[in-house]
């Protein structure tokens, strides 16, 4: 029996996908639930499992191609067992085709070395595939941490960082590809950002020194009780969501001639994948505790690195939280993502002289950036918000008693 595989049903806000890659060609056997391809959104990359054991009996659409919600993109043969491939029978050597060893040894040894750098395959991601050709590295050689095992650029330049040798004979190697789904909704995101919001940014610092001797004495106590460690992170969204209740227009999104105010507070948080920064949501973060932040990241985080975070994941969200500093950023200004109207960029830590009492000492302090929509956010209200985050997070334990 015959059954076809559909595009999954994709939400309002995005009208189509790509196929990414088939893991599957015609003919081959294929098992329930097993992954048969990849598709890119705007937002996500979706697996497409088989929905029966059988055989792979036709693809309709080849990687590249873009189809739409519940389209058919390939047929299974419900039952079947796939056809053995008949062995090859080796050519019998003709007395030209005879070589001694030892003068295919001396025709070896005599061939010049080639300068190009060695061909890469076409299973890697293209910026992959452009670091190995770029740095002479052999995809072979370096273990993938990206999805189901996949070698990305990030594993071919940290593998060519720890190798003396880099490319010699000068190559330089170009190559031109076409930007992923997902990096062109980006850009086109950005662009309308940029384009459609009155954008300013505000800056201050925060003295750390409280938060990491908090870090320091609860960190193990933590751990052993929730399974997880306390980063930063938590620190950060909790203050936020609480600064974010007491300045709602910060929470606020402009719906033409209306101002939306949010009673809650929903904060994406930015993580770097391979195809580029996703933001999924926290939801409810004003009545989270910290594991429930810590572990609700680490949770997108590693879905994002797998390609398992879902469409859901990445709606809604009434305020953003990016962290540079993970980077070495020292300072920036972060990009607001529209229909939000403000996004809090956090940097490196970096132990500095202040003054504090009548000394000079030295502190781990860290510049906070908050962008902001200036159609509705004047700028005493982001200066206010911005203090609101700096005086939580230099005295902690009021964030704990909830002041």
């Amino acid at each position: 029996m015959a059954t076809e595989v559909k595009v999954p049903v994709l939400p309002e806000s995005v009208s189509d996908a790509v196929i990414a890659s088939w893991h599957k060609k015609a003919g081959d056997a294929v098992k329930r639930d097993e992954n048969l391809l990849d598709l890119e959104t705007d937002k996500v990359v979706l697996e497409v499992p088989s929905p029966v054991d059988g055989v792979l009996k036709e693809i309709k659409f080849d990687a590249g191609a873009t189809v739409t919600s519940a389209q058919v993109i390939a047929v299974i043969e419900e039952g079947a067992v796939a056809a053995a491939a008949p062995a090859a029978a080796a050519p019998a050597a003709g007395p030209e085709q005879v070589q001694p060893k030892a003068e295919a040894a001396k025709a070896q040894a005599a061939a010049p070395a080639s300068t190009t750098p060695a061909p890469v395959g076409g299973d890697l991601p293209p910026g992959a595939r452009f670091a190995a050709a770029t740095s002479g590295v052999n995809p072979a050689e370096v273990a993938g941490t990206g999805r189901r095992g996949m070698v990305t650029k990030e594993d071919i330049v940290n593998y060519a960082s720890g190798k003396t040798a880099g490319v010699g004979g000068g190559a330089r190697p170009e190559e031109r590809v076409p930007m992923t789904r997902m990096r062109t909704r980006i850009a086109e995101r950005l662009m309308q950002s940029k384009n459609s919001i009155a954008m300013l940014t505000s800056f201050n610092e925060v003295n750390l020194g409280k938060v990491m001797a908090m870090r320091k004495e609860l960190g193990e106590s933590f751990e052993k009780a929730n399974g997880i460690k306390l980063g930063f992170m938590s620190f950060f969204a909790k203050a936020a969501a609480n600064a974010l209740q007491r300045h709602p227009i910060i929470n606020a999104s402009v719906d033409g001639n209306d101002i939306i105010y949010h009673g809650y507070a929903d904060i994406s948080v930015a993580v770097s994948t391979d195809k580029g920064l996703v933001t999924p949501v926290l939801r409810n973060v004003e009545r989270m505790s910290f594991a429930d932040i810590e572990g609700g990241i680490a949770g997108f985080a590693k879905a994002a690195r797998e390609g398992g975070l879902k469409l859901e994941d990445l709606q809604g969200g009434t305020f953003t939280i990016t962290n540079g500093g993970t980077f070495g950023s020292l300072m920036s200004t972060p990009i607001v993502n529209p229909p939000q109207s403000a996004i809090l960029g956090m940097h490196a830590i970096k132990e500095r002289a202040i003054v504090e009492n009548g000394q000079v000492v030295a502190a781990p302090m860290m510049y906070i950036a908050l962008s902001y929509d200036h159609r509705i956010i004047d700028g005493k209200d982001a200066v206010l918000f911005l203090v609101d985050i700096k005086n939580q997070l230099e005295n902690p334990h009021r964030m704990l008693l909830g002041m």
